[in-house]
Order: C-alpha cells, then sequence, then structure tokens
C-alpha cells in the first residue's frame, strides 16, 4: 500500500465514495439511465484502488486494462444517457 501517499489514497478513496453517492442520488430521482451509466466508471476506479492497494504488482497488470475498458465504455454510456436525456425533455 506504499506505492501513493496517505493524501492520494483519500482523494482515491473519497472519489469512489462520491460517485457511489452520486448514483443512488440519481436513481432515487428517477434517473435511473444515468445511474446506470455511471456504474461502468466506478468498476473502473475499484479496479485503480485494487491495483494500487498491491502496490502496482506486475502479476495485476490486467487491471489496469480493465480500468481502461471500463473508463472508455463508461464514459460512452453515460454520453449515450445524457444524449436520451436531452432527447426526452426536448418533447
Amino acid at each position: 500500500m506504499h506505492a501513493l501517499s496517505l493524501g492520494t489514497w483519500w482523494i482515491h478513496i473519497a472519489s469512489v465514495i462520491e460517485w457511489s453517492v452520486a448514483i443512488v442520488l440519481f436513481e432515487q430521482r428517477g434517473l435511473r439511465g444515468i445511474a446506470l451509466a455511471m456504474l461502468p466508471a466506478l468498476v473502473s476506479a475499484m479496479a485503480a484502488c485494487t491495483w494500487h492497494l498491491f502496490d502496482n504488482a506486475e502479476m495485476l497488470r490486467g487491471l489496469v486494462v480493465l480500468q481502461a475498458g471500463f473508463t472508455l465504455f463508461g464514459n460512452v454510456a453515460l454520453a449515450a444517457a445524457a444524449l436520451q436525456l436531452k432527447r426526452a425533455e426536448q418533447g
């Protein structure tokens, strides 16, 4: 766990918690599409945190690829959900 400073760990953990709370809030407000589209980014963040937790171990290098894939998928999902929300609001 010494690969990151305590401050960097705090930012990582706070970001994951903040993102999780945002997902719950979107769901509670009936914006299920946005909430679901946010999940891949949460998986990406958890993959990054896991890799760092194990000191960026080479045997877990696949987590970096997993993180990249989920980041890409999450960004596309959020863009699609935002577009769908915009179209729904326009009529």
